[in-house]
């Protein structure tokens, strides 16, 4: 055999002895890693001590011939309720609401209303209901408080020739209302000199409050009641109506409203910007 044939063998001889030892000794590490069992992990003992409580500080005794006992009979007595004072539930801390009643209206205000015929007698109405309210006392929140709706009829002279109940929310504000309406004092004639007729609410609550009216808008036509114009009632023949239009004062009758129109006050403007407010909701 050549020599270098010779050499080739032995060197693929030593290359395949050399690769053989190393897998040998590469299976005996891996297979000596997986036979060998995972040691489980050390188990932690935590001692814990209980240390007692402390001691509670005990007050010194006082001696009972030392102690002076007051009489109870002076805490336990109850005050003397009037007829005018509230009477509050014991489980409830909140104090009622009240509002007393408003003056009735003035010698002035009676002059200026027995003069007025704009808007059906417009002071003429606000004072009645006034004097209504000013004769029914204080109003105290609960269940008592309520709203009354009339419908009245004041003969010429001033007198009363009708009133009936349209709607009420409390019995006690329309028997305080009647009561305050029989006794009412003389009023002075309508301004019309005619029966006046009108409906008037009376608001007998502590939230409530009637402002005085604004005059200054009281020469203005009124506006229109809207009519469906396209209203049909199925039968007659179809026909659109034309929605009226508003009907202006002449030059003599406008002179006259001007000339009845009180000065503008500041609790009236106040009273009014309040209502627009509350309409639109504009104070929430």
């Amino acid at each position: 055999m050549p020599v270098f044939g010779r050499l080739n063998l032995i060197a693929v001889a030593f290359s395949l002895a050399l690769h053989a030892g190393v897998f040998m000794l590469t299976s005996s590490i891996q297979f000596a890693n997986l036979s060998k069992p995972k040691q489980p992990p050390k188990e932690q003992i935590v001692l814990l001590q209980v240390l007692p409580a402390p001691p509670k500080a005990v007050p010194p005794q006082v001696q009972e011939s030392s102690v002076k006992r007051e009489p109870l009979t002076t805490k336990s007595q109850s005050p003397t309720l009037s007829a005018d004072t509230p009477v509050i539930s014991p489980t409830s801390s909140k104090q009622p609401v009240s509002m007393a009643a408003p003056p009735p209206p003035s010698a002035e205000d009676w002059a200026f209303a027995g003069k007025y015929t704009n808007k059906n007698s417009k002071g003429y109405r606000y004072n009645w209901g006034q004097q209504v309210r000013s004769m029914m006392g204080t109003v105290v929140e609960g269940p008592d408080q309520g709203y009354v709706r009339f419908r009245i009829e004041i003969a010429p002279d001033g007198t009363l020739a009708k009133l009936e109940t349209i709607w009420t929310t409390s019995a006690v504000a329309e028997q305080l209302a009647r009561k305050a309406v029989e006794n009412m004092p003389s009023l002075p004639p309508t301004p019309t000199g005619k029966p006046l007729i009108f409906e008037k609410t009376i608001s007998f609550t502590p939230f409530a409050s009637d402002d005085p009216p604004s005059y200054r808008d009281d020469c203005l036509p009124d506006p229109p009641v809207f009519r469906n114009p396209f209203a049909w009632d199925g039968k007659s023949p179809q026909t659109v109506t034309t929605p009226p239009k508003a009907e202006k004062l002449d030059p003599q009758a406008m002179e006259e409203c001007l000339r009845q129109l009180p000065k503008d006050s500041v609790e009236a403007e106040m009273a009014r910007d309040r209502r627009e407010m509350e309409r639109w909701g504009w104070n929430k």
